[in-house]
């Protein structure tokens, strides 16, 4: 099994894609791991089977509705009037949208793309240096994940066996925290990447993202469709009225009827809508059959069993293995995708996390912590190649100032590990 973990981590680090590694790796070792090909069928077809997943595709899908029917944009238009009494405005506006766009999709890379398109440009006319822009655009991103609902979170409570609902839940105060540290520092540095410390445009006229609005109350209104959303989903399964994958299927049906009722796209939209969502859905559901029987293998070869007896007779701190799982992890994140890296390191390293007596809920916020700031580190990095492409700005460019941001992540991350009670705050309630 130890041969088989480290030619996996040799593909997927020569550029291997993730659909194709754990497939390969499954095939080559299925007699060593005594895996029956006859079996691979219908093991992989009942694992993404399972009614939790079906989330998935379903906030894909109301996510692809929401930024082509253009509700995305009136979320932004909502953060560009409230947050525009604090200094340099339009970087606070990124923040508070991609906090908004994590309500909705629980997707990072998607909030990348869709707040990217669509602030970023106001930044440019407004002074930003596109660097710093662009940098701001892949860190904010993160908050696509730690504000719940989180596809991640979905993954590791599924394989684990956690409450998905106890997961989300656990996620707001980080997701919290780690947005106002976004926003300390991009306070901070505003004064050093603006001319003069200040927007070249102060009145927040340019957006014009969906028609002029004379006062608050009346863009209120008109962006009420797409500020709902966010209280249904999130509303519903924290009262306990649906379930995470129906509030799932609430999202997409009600984005669905925004699209249409707003007259903010056509029926001829959405062939394209659900072809890209779908295309994204089936990546994601490929890799999480294939893992599950990779999975299946270890557990059969006693491998969580064998790292927990190590790590309890190497240290009987908790604190002391949380530390060392954290640097694992990071590095596990630099190198692999984030939804890969879940299904990877949940299933190992939760059995030890219990031996310490680490709460499973708590232990998935600090695993899902950790391999999202993988998307902020090369060598893959998702968010930066997504916030590059998206808004045209060569990756030297963001490198000078993105350190600030994970240092802010780093920060965050150290409190969510070693002070449980922000994670586990509802349980006081």
């Amino acid at each position: 099994m130890t041969i088989g973990i480290s030619i996996l981590l040799a593909l997927l680090l020569v550029g291997v894609p993730i659909g194709i590694a754990f497939p390969l790796l499954v095939i080559a070792f299925s007699e060593a791991w005594n895996i029956d090909w006859a079996m691979l069928p219908s093991t992989t077809f009942d694992t993404i089977s399972s009614f939790p997943l079906l989330a998935i595709p379903l906030f894909i899908l109301a996510g692809e509705i929401m930024n082509r029917g253009g509700l995305i944009g009136q979320l932004t238009e909502v953060c560009d009037r409230l947050l525009g009494w604090l200094k340099a405005p339009m970087g606070h506006v990124m923040i508070g949208a991609s906090a908004l766009m994590g309500a909705i999709t629980g997707s990072s890379v998607a909030t990348v793309a869709a707040i990217g398109g669509t602030v970023g440009p106001e930044m440019l006319r407004r002074g930003y240096p596109p660097g710093y822009m662009a940098a701001l655009n892949a860190a904010s991103g993160l908050l696509g994940v730690l504000i719940p609902p989180s596809i991640p979170l979905i993954l590791y409570g599924s394989i684990v066996g956690v409450s998905i609902t106890q997961l989300f839940m656990a996620s707001i105060v980080p997701g919290l925290m780690t947005m106002l540290a976004f926003m300390l520092v991009h306070y901070a540095l505003a004064r050093k990447v603006l001319p003069e410390g200040r927007e070249l445009q102060a009145d927040r006229s340019a957006l014009n993202i969906g028609g002029a609005t004379s006062n608050l109350g009346g863009l209120l209104v008109r962006s009420s469709p797409a500020l709902f959303l966010p209280v249904v989903v999130l509303g519903g399964i924290y009262s306990g009225v649906f379930t995470p994958t129906e509030a799932a299927a609430v999202a997409a049906v009600y984005a669905l009827l925004a699209l249409l009722l707003g007259r903010t796209g056509r029926m001829g939209d959405l062939k394209g809508i659900f072809s890209r969502a779908a295309v994204s859905s089936a990546a994601i559901l490929f890799i999480i059959a294939f893992t599950s029987v990779f999975n299946r293998a270890l557990v059969l070869e006693q491998i969580p069993q064998a790292i927990a007896t190590f790590a309890t007779t190497y240290t009987d701190s908790p604190l002391i293995f949380l530390l060392v799982v954290n640097l694992v992890l990071l590095l596990i994140g630099m190198m692999m995708e984030t939804n890969a890296a879940t299904l990877l390191m949940g299933p190992l390293l939760a059995p030890a996390a219990a031996g310490y007596g680490i709460d499973p809920v708590h232990f998935g916020i600090i695993l899902v912590v950790n391999v999202e700031i993988g998307l902020l580190t090369p060598p893959l990095a998702a968010n930066l190649f997504v916030a590059a492409r998206t808004n045209g700005v060569p990756l030297t460019a963001m490198f000078r100032y993105l350190g600030w941001f994970i240092a802010a992540t780093l920060v965050m991350l150290a409190c969510i590990t070693f002070i449980p009670s922000l994670p586990l705050w509802y349980r006081h309630f």
